[in-house]
């Protein structure tokens, strides 16, 4: 069976004139960008040949052959280390049904963005949502669901 390949990131704009560019919505976990590491567009494993930060301390990479601006960069799944209890990836949430502590279904995850003060659960129904303890009180991943707090959405 092949290995689920989970996204790390995405190539972003370039970064000067050797091919290297910026990793958009990158992986925050330690290593995910070291020099030598291998990493997947599609069904093709690249290596990364050339690492650094750059503004802001977002990693600046080159791969060992070029690749198009957008796609989006993955690493199988086996590969990311193990997580604490109440620890979860971004990519575990997409999908999960999200209702408030009441019962009332207020969508699925449809993206998990990464904002400077916190991430945001972006739903399918238009609802953004905090991932803050205040707001979200239980996430299932086996269950499929993620209860929230009631009054971070508009009523209906």
């Amino acid at each position: 069976m092949a290995s689920e390949l989970v996204p790390i990131g995405k190539v972003g704009r370039p970064h000067g004139l050797d091919g290297s560019f910026f990793v958009e919505g990158a992986s925050d976990r330690a290593g995910a960008f070291d020099r030598g590491t291998t990493v997947h567009v599609g069904d093709e494993a690249y290596e990364i040949v050339s690492s650094k930060h750059g503004a802001q301390g977002r990693p600046v990479i080159r791969l060992d052959r070029a690749v198009p601006r957008g796609a989006t960069l993955t690493v199988p799944r086996e590969s990311l280390p193990a997580l604490e209890e109440d620890e979860y990836y971004a990519f575990q949430l997409v999908g999960l049904a999200v209702e408030e502590e009441g019962g009332r279904v207020l969508g699925r995850v449809r993206q998990v963005l990464d904002y400077p003060a916190n991430d945001v659960l972006e739903l399918d129904s238009g609802v953004s949502l905090p991932l803050v303890e205040a707001c979200v009180r239980q996430v299932d991943v086996a269950g499929g669901r993620i209860v929230v707090a009631a009054g971070f959405a508009d009523p209906e």
